[in-house]
């Protein structure tokens, strides 16, 4: 038990640590990263992101970041570009280049060739008094005081700064994009978060599965159209085809706990007046939250005004949408 709650208290100070690097972060944002944003905003090419070591995964994610929220970016690898991938870079592309000492042999032979290119250099770097800091263009600071490896080698905190650093480039340049939801949906159409993103209550209710009853309908039509439809309920319409009500699952066994002579009970007598309704165009997604937030499972379809099908909760989960 000793031991364990050892490493409960080293883990907890391994957090405290990288979270005391990034809060550092908020004093190294300055006019050299505002300047940056705006290069980086108004660029006709792309987001050349490099880095060497664990400097480079950091940079691989941040090109996914880019390119997933509207800014085009392509991750080059700095011993990779020293070797012929410096042919990535194109005239009106700016390069981002991560590096915690900035001194690095592979940066340092990089560096040149890209400024032979006449590409604008980023310097994103823990080391202001490095190499990589002294030849970029524009320098975003990522300094921090240690890492939290007890032995202060291990990339840590140093990674986490950059990581950062990197989101918060990500996120201003999202801003003066005027990113939307529906801009993020188009770069991110599969899994999980596409079809919460893209899936609408049309494309998931079936147009063969649309209960209704009149509202002068017999108790056993009523049950015989919610069993065959499956979905729980079924709208209620007047003789002019317009939607009056819903009867569920729910009503009839109210109805039944009540010990009702139900041999001349009709629609309209247990039919639950102005029901739950979501229009057809709308995403799945609001129709989930929809039935969560009124604790139940089927909403009404409706499209132009009129009815046209019913949607359960069940349906949406099936889709994968949540």
């Amino acid at each position: 038990m000793k031991s364990e709650n050892n490493i409960q208290q080293f883990a907890r100070q391994i957090i405290k640590v990288e979270v005391e690097a990034v809060e550092q972060l908020v004093n190294f944002v300055d006019e050299q990263f505002e300047k940056a944003v705006f290069e980086l905003f108004n660029m006709s090419g792309r987001v050349i992101i490099t880095g060497i070591g664990k400097s480079a995964i950091i940079a691989s994610k941040i090109v996914a970041t880019l390119n997933s929220t509207g800014t085009p970016a392509v991750f080059m690898h700095a011993a990779d570009a020293i070797h012929g991938d410096l042919g990535i870079i194109r005239p009106d592309d700016k390069v981002i280049c991560i590096s915690k000492s900035g001194n690095t042999p592979e940066i340092k032979v990089l560096i040149p060739l890209i400024r032979n290119l006449g590409n604008l250099l980023i310097g994103m770097v823990g080391n202001l008094d490095s190499y990589l800091a002294h030849s970029a263009d524009l320098v975003i600071n990522t300094y921090v005081s240690k890492e939290a490896c007890p032995n202060n080698l291990a990339p840590t905190s140093s990674t986490t700064a950059q990581l950062v650093m990197g989101d918060a480039l990500a996120m201003c340049l999202l801003k003066l994009r005027g990113f939307t939801p529906n801009d993020f949906a188009k770069v991110h159409p599969g899994g999980a978060l596409g079809k919460k993103l893209y899936t609408r209550v049309e494309d998931i209710i079936s147009p063969d599965l649309v209960p209704r009853v009149n509202e002068e309908a017999s108790l056993d039509t009523v049950i015989i159209e919610i069993s065959s439809k499956m979905l729980g309920a079924t709208a209620v319409e007047n003789d002019k085809g317009e939607m009056v009500g819903i009867i569920t699952d729910g009503d009839l066994r109210r109805m039944l706990q009540k010990k009702q002579n139900s041999e001349n009970v009709i629609a309209r007598d247990i039919m639950s007046a102005n029901p739950k309704c979501i229009e057809a165009e709308e995403l799945a997604i609001k129709a989930f939250n929809m039935m969560e937030e009124f604790k139940i499972t089927q909403l009404a379809v409706m499209r132009e005004g009129r009815y046209c099908g019913m949607i359960h909760i069940h349906d949406i989960l099936r889709e994968g949408v949540v």
